[in-house]
């Protein structure tokens, strides 16, 4: 049923169905209206749109685009734009659903956007996520554990709204489970998605500081690689000797833990790993500093 393509980071690279990040798309859509078919009245709604009805929308857009990504391969250059596409479900339901227009930081205090943080914070939130998390992955697990980490830590901090992940959270790490056995690919399609949950979740909930300190580890990897990019023309690669990783420079995260220090792929995935687990702490810590 799904594409096969090969997986570079193993012995005689072994064709693996990619794409099934889809699945998480359906099964997240499909629980999220019907949980606002059958939502209580502990949800608030405002001008008959719902936090479930949101963030439902935004999944059914985040997996389409990453679909396109994967039937067309586009350029970076080109598909680093298209999270500004996706978010226009958020912004357009986001505005009828009367959330807060500031976010809150330790020690600089509240900062109000007024009508700015609906048209230039929610897409540029969207951005950054959806683009961070779909750079930082190529290794299997790396792209499902990691986001798992952080949907963790924002819902434990996130009240009610937690509810709205509890079907796409145990989806996902089933997912996660196949891709760090090295039995699947969730694709473009599964990135895109839950790089614009992780978004569209944080907005709803009004957890945009926390979600910033989870994504540390992703915005490093994402710096490294652009402004490789752009000052020198060179991108970040690794070696596979056909047991262990090993990379000559530093130009992204992998390539940094990897630097003149061979590792097996489930060693790089699990030591970043750790480095998202700590960086959600840290937001599970900002969290109580804010109550």
């Amino acid at each position: 049923m799904f594409p096969r393509v090969p997986d570079h980071h193993k012995p005689n690279k072994p064709l693996i169905p990619s794409g099934l990040g889809v699945i998480y798309v359906v099964v997240s859509a499909t629980y999220l209206f019907l949980l606002y078919y059958f939502q209580s009245a502990e949800f608030e709604t405002s001008n008959n749109v719902s936090p479930a009805l949101t963030l439902a929308v935004c999944v059914l857009f985040g997996g389409f685009m990453g679909l396109l990504d994967d039937w067309m391969d586009l350029r970076w250059r080109y598909k680093a734009f298209f999270p500004l596409i996706a978010a226009i479900p958020l912004v357009s339901l986001a505005t009828r659903l009367g959330l807060r227009t500031s976010i809150t930081v330790p020690v600089l205090g509240t900062i109000d956007f007024g009508v700015y943080y609906y048209f230039l914070m929610v897409p540029l939130i969207v951005t950054i996520t959806t683009n961070t998390v779909n750079q930082l992955g190529g290794l299997n697990g790396l792209e499902t554990i990691c986001p798992a980490i952080i949907v963790i830590g924002l819902m434990v901090v996130s009240g009610l709204h937690a509810t709205l992940l509890y079907i796409p959270l145990i989806v996902w790490l089933l997912l996660a489970f196949l891709n760090f056995r090295g039995k699947i690919f969730v694709g473009n399609t599964g990135s895109f998605a839950i790089g614009i949950t992780l978004a569209a979740f944080a907005i709803i909930s009004d957890l945009k500081f926390a979600l910033l300190i989870s994504l540390l580890p992703y915005i490093l990897n994402s710096s490294m690689i652009l402004l490789n990019y752009f000052f020198f023309r060179s991108k970040a690669r690794v070696s596979f000797d056909g047991q262990r990783l090993v990379s000559d420079h530093r130009k992204s995260l992998i390539t940094l833990i990897t630097y003149r220090r061979p590792l097996t792929e489930r060693q790089v995935v699990m030591i970043i790993s750790l480095l998202v687990t700590a960086s959600t702490s840290a937001t599970l810590l900002a969290q109580l500093l804010l109550l």
